[in-house]
């Protein structure tokens, strides 16, 4: 059945949730962001990202300064820039963008090459480096931002420079003679030549992306490299980390870095969509299992270990020392979507929104100008800032970082909401999120315009319009959380079949659909195998993952033993402008009888009744240093 994408700017975000943030990151973040990669934010750390493009193009004096992958965060801002027209057309941000493309045009040099690091730094190691080098995971990021600037300006001079770029890749990777037959050491131009190919339909990203996903794990490729040798000899920079330690369809388990895998397995889906292959799209759903099932924490966060940034072994998911790096829940979401292109199962919904609506979120603050790198789902703050087995955690949220991959991915993903929300399959379609917007969906018999009411996360109600064309088939998700999902019609109750989790719909010009459904608090525990969960329980409703913090409930929070008899209660509650807040109950020790001397006591030890207020997970640490718990202890 013939695959269409919906066009991002065919999608427009108005929802009561979505829309502060959304409206934040166009009229503050995204001008933020670009001070601050000019280097003209006070307290944020320095970037240089906008001047080494500078030096590059012989407008300014001076030396590279920073990552290897530096020109990535301009790359990623010039994206979520670029989609921040959709909801303002500011000139301020469309003259920021003018100006940023004049640089790198005058930056790229005659042959395409396009990589400050390398020009500035070391002219003579081009493509030498391509294990650790990133210079062709920022041109991914490059192209995704020129796709994303030509579809909403409708202007190619930032695609006809990475045109040029890509070109050369072409000329320089491949299997004939004098050819370097490798692939990325770092994966994300896989998704980017797929983005390109689909909106220009130039035959030559399909290829090259092809290229690099079936190549991958192909030997020697970059695994003779001094520096790949060199940073190899320590284990969790080896093959594995790469996800080069095998072809992908030999690939058993989500191995390594796991930002890398997560952009790796999202090209991979895409290819597998172009091309039909069934035993690509096997594998894939296969590593789908390993990572949903065994390897992902409850927040939609991937990645347990900071040495290597990476994944470990089955069920290792600490909640202190975890990574879960705010790029790597974006890279779920993002092949959560392409799995949902591959087949509509709303399993995949059900993770995309759990990672968009917690880890995601968890990683930008309230004011949009602090971010976590890290998200843990367990905090002591005196220990994470003394153990070095915490060194990765920050307690609070930052101004930038570094390395700051995380801020403008964040940035994009909010500014580019709209391309989560549907999929399309011939004359059907598919919403996967909740989420108030308007659309407009082109169809061979025409136009379908839909528009979208909601309260998600707080209440399970929605209202859905359809204008278009009789014929079309309209999908809606039914979330595994959903209790009682039922669907009305002018008030008149609506019959329909669930298809892998969607419930299908024959809608005519004018028809609209109530959705409701109950969201309870739930009590959820872990697998046994996981050793750090055991006897302890999490609470959810709906898609958000709740959390307990000192501000509200005081130091020592992992004293309280949760009393799983005893539903949650909900509260409305005027924090961070209106949210709802559980109260569960339990109990917490008599702190009178242990004095601060004393660290053992004979059991039973005397405990009082008590409560503790949750908020959602993604609002910790807006109000201040201190404690966070999601699992909590549990009888």
């Amino acid at each position: 059945m013939p695959f269409h994408e919906i066009n991002v700017k065919n999608v427009k975000i108005d929802d009561k949730f979505w829309n502060k943030r959304i409206r934040s990151a166009v009229e503050n973040i995204v001008p933020y962001q670009w001070r601050v990669l000019n280097d003209q934010e006070p307290g944020a750390a320095p970037s240089h990202a906008v001047m080494n493009f500078k030096i590059a193009a012989g407008m300014e004096s001076g030396e590279f300064y920073g990552y290897q992958f530096q020109d990535s965060d301009l790359a990623k801002w010039i994206e979520a820039a670029s989609f921040s027209l959709i909801y303002q057309d500011s000139p301020q941000v469309r003259a920021a963008l003018d100006q940023a493309i004049s640089i790198i045009e005058k930056a790229q040099q005659p042959d395409g090459y396009l990589d400050t690091h390398y020009i500035l730094k070391k002219p003579d190691k081009k493509w030498q480096e391509i294990a650790h080098g990133h210079e062709l995971y920022c041109t991914g990021h490059m192209l995704e931002a020129a796709v994303a600037y030509y579809t909403v300006t409708g202007s190619e001079r930032l695609l006809k420079i990475m045109e040029k770029n890509v070109k050369l890749i072409r000329q320089v990777f491949g299997k004939a003679k004098g050819q370097i037959d490798s692939y990325p050491g770092h994966e994300e131009i896989e998704l980017a030549l797929m983005k390109a190919y689909r909106v220009t339909g130039e035959q030559v990203y399909f290829e090259l992306a092809q290229y690099f996903v079936e190549n991958r794990g192909e030997k020697p490729g970059f695994l003779e490299e001094p520096r790949f040798l060199e940073l190899a000899k320590e284990r969790w920079s080896q093959a594995d980390y790469h996800q080069a330690h095998a072809k992908i369809r030999e690939q058993k388990a989500a191995e390594g870095h796991a930002v890398r895998a997560m952009y790796f397995f999202t090209g991979a889906a895409d290819v597998a969509l172009e091309t039909g292959d069934s035993t690509l799209k096997k594998a894939l759903e296969n590593l789908w299992s390993n990572v949903t099932g065994r390897r992902m924490y409850i927040t939609g966060g991937v990645g347990s270990q900071g040495d290597g940034e990476r994944f470990t072994i089955d069920y290792d998911l600490p909640n202190d020392t975890c990574y879960t790096e705010t790029c790597a829940a974006i890279g779920l979401a993002m092949w959560a979507l392409r799995m949902l292109r591959l087949e509509p199962d709303a399993r995949y919904a059900d993770v995309m929104e759990r990672a968009l609506y917690n880890n995601v979120l968890s990683g930008i603050s309230e004011d949009g100008e602090h971010y976590f790198y890290v998200n843990p789902l367990q905090l002591k703050p005196d220990v994470a800032q003394y153990r070095r087995d915490h060194e990765s955690v920050e307690p609070e949220r930052v101004k930038w970082f570094g390395c700051a991959c995380c801020p403008p991915n964040v940035i994009r993903t909010l500014c580019g909401l709209g391309g989560y929300v549907y999929t399309q399959r011939g004359e059907a379609i598919y919403q996967h999120l909740y989420v108030g917007h308007s659309a407009e969906v082109e169809t061979s018999s025409g136009v379908a315009h839909l528009t979208c009411t909601s309260s998600m996360p707080w209440q399970g109600a929605a209202s859905i319009t359809y204008h278009g064309p009789v014929g079309i088939s309209l999908y809606l998700r039914v979330p595994e959380y959903a209790m009682g999902f039922a669907l009305t019609k002018d008030g008149t109750p609506v019959e329909f079949t669930v298809e892998r989790g969607y419930a299908k719909l024959t809608p005519q010009n004018g028809s609209t659909y109530q959705v409701n459904f109950e969201m309870e608090a739930r009590l959820v525990q872990a697998n046994p195998r996981v050793t750090e969960d055991c006897g302890k329980a999490a609470v959810l409703r709906g898609p958000l993952v709740y959390c307990a913090e000192e501000a509200d409930n005081g130091p020592l929070l992992n004293s309280f033993i949760l009393d799983m008899s005893i539903a949650p209660e909900l509260e409305e509650s005027p924090l961070f402008g209106g949210i709802t807040t559980l109260q569960v109950a339990g109990t917490r020790p008599d702190m009178e009888v242990w004095p601060e001397d004393r660290l053992y006591s004979a059991a039973p030890n005397a405990r009082q009744a008590a409560q503790m207020k949750l908020i959602p997970y993604f609002l910790w640490n807006n109000r201040g240093l201190g404690e966070m718990l999601v699992w909590m202890n549990a009888r």
